[in-house]
């Protein structure tokens, strides 16, 4: 079962510092509420993602958090409470590799700038070797070349939609284009 996110996120002094800026009330219902499993909501906007961020934390105390990005659709649901990606070779400092042999706990925020969208989840990551198995052909393209260093399993222990405040949009060069496109259209129609 999935926890409710405040399960996680709320420790004492988080409660502590609601209380002492007057929100503690707002969210105590929110704690009351059962998050069973990733419903289609959630599914669909993990699924259409290019990029996410990943943090997690070093033996030393100190967070870090790593950019993963690769085709659409690279991080894949492989069941409601289960979330994948095959982790391409980058600048080889093996930061979130490192951290998590000491920890495996992992938070990730997942974007959509255009719809000013936000996921976050909470999770606990497994780490497998990208033998040539049913996951590593579920979760590799052969038309994105990159090298597969290893597999990432994140069970999902909790998740929370933000709200869009603050959030600036920004379009990726192919939803650029798709708008620009419709803009032409229109102005075709209306000649």
């Amino acid at each position: 079962m999935i926890k409710n996110f405040t399960d996680i996120a709320f420790t004492e002094s988080v409660k502590e510092e609601q209380r002492a800026r007057g929100s503690r009330n707002n969210y105590l219902q929110m704690e009351q509420m059962e998050m069973v499993q990733l419903h289609q909501r959630e599914i669909a906007f993990i699924q259409s993602r290019d990029m996410f961020y990943m943090s997690s934390v070093a033996e030393n105390g100190w967070p870090y958090v790593q950019f993963r990005g690769g085709p659409k659709g690279f991080l894949k649901v492989l069941s409601p409470t289960q979330i994948s990606f095959a982790n391409f070779r980058g600048n080889m400092q093996y930061i979130s590799y490192g951290n998590l042999t000491d920890s495996n706990k992992v938070a990730l925020i997942l974007m959509d700038y255009p719809s000013r969208t936000r996921l976050k989840i909470w999770a606990e990551a497994e780490i497998i070797k990208p033998n040539d198995n049913e996951l590593f052909n579920d979760l590799v393209s052969d038309d994105y070349e990159a090298v597969v260093e290893h597999l990432f399993v994140l069970n999902v222990k909790a998740f929370d939609w933000n709200c869009p405040q603050h959030i600036i949009p920004r379009y990726t060069e192919e939803e650029f284009r798709a708008i620009l496109n419709i803009t032409d259209r229109t102005t075709d129609d209306d000649d």
